[in-house]
């Protein structure tokens, strides 16, 4: 009971967990043919034709980019479970585009991902994955097939997951770093938050017991708000457009401006 409680008190506190669950950095495929002016999909091994519907610092997204991050939000599911819509997904494009630009530009090889910790990082994924409770997901033919539901592949969804490692990485080294919580904080959090959610207080479990959790949420609040005031400021000086203006947030689309 007293377990069940401490998870209810903490689910309402926004976790930098689900923040970068909900990210899903997966774009890519798509590249620009600077000599015909056409979009391939390299993905395919063949070049077709695709739509442009938004330009981040002149790299373009693509409209198979938005399809695909929609799909990977599917295998990856926060929150209360419903999809996202096209214009909450494509936000989540152009927000990751501007991060991963920034990566590189501090460091170019900032998106690499060692071979060692990705099949870890995506064995980890297969075993934690509530559809993979009922096939092999730990075979390459179970996970093929399972992702196959997915309308995914093995490849895309490996692609994937190592751009979420990065930015991962990224965001750890970047801001969680020189965070330190301290006791007083955590006995603040617990006094006002945890506590009240007792009928009584001695129902309540022990500080020392849930001071570790206390703590790491905490130091969620803060990275998120460090990562929220970065991201902001991203947005200000990047150059973001909407080409598709069904895509646009509704603001926008009303003369609100975007």
């Amino acid at each position: 009971m007293h377990d069940r409680m401490v998870r209810v008190a903490m689910a309402n506190v926004p976790t930098l967990l689900v923040l970068l669950m909900l990210m899903n950095p997966c774009r890519g495929y798509g590249q620009q043919d600077e000599k015909a002016g056409a979009v391939t999909d390299a993905s395919e091994g063949e070049s077709v034709l695709d739509r442009v519907i938004a330009v981040v610092n002149q790299q373009v997204i693509l409209a198979s980019d938005l399809d695909l991050e929609m799909r990977m939000a599917r295998l990856l599911p926060v929150g209360d479970g419903r999809e996202s819509t096209p214009e909450q997904s494509l936000q989540r494009l152009t927000t990751r585009a501007l991060i991963e630009q920034q990566i590189v530009q501090e460091d170019p090889h900032g998106l690499e991902i060692a071979p060692k910790d990705f099949e870890e990082s995506l064995a980890e994924l297969r075993q934690n994955l509530p559809g993979c409770k009922h096939v092999d997901c730990n075979s390459a033919a179970g996970w093929k097939a399972y992702l196959s539901t997915l309308d995914l592949t093995p490849d895309r969804v490996a692609i994937c997951w190592s751009n979420r490692m990065a930015v991962l990485r990224f965001i750890e080294r970047r801001f969680r770093s020189g965070i330190r919580i301290s006791p007083e904080e955590i006995e603040k959090y617990y006094q006002q938050a945890l506590v009240p959610r007792f009928a009584q207080r001695e129902d309540a479990p022990p500080l020392e017991r849930v001071a570790p959790r206390i703590q790491e949420i905490l130091l969620q609040q803060q990275v998120n708000a460090l990562m929220n005031d970065w991201l902001k400021s991203l947005q200000d000086q990047g150059q973001v457009e909407i080409l598709d203006e069904s895509l646009r947030p509704t603001t926008a689309r009303n003369g609100g401006g975007q």
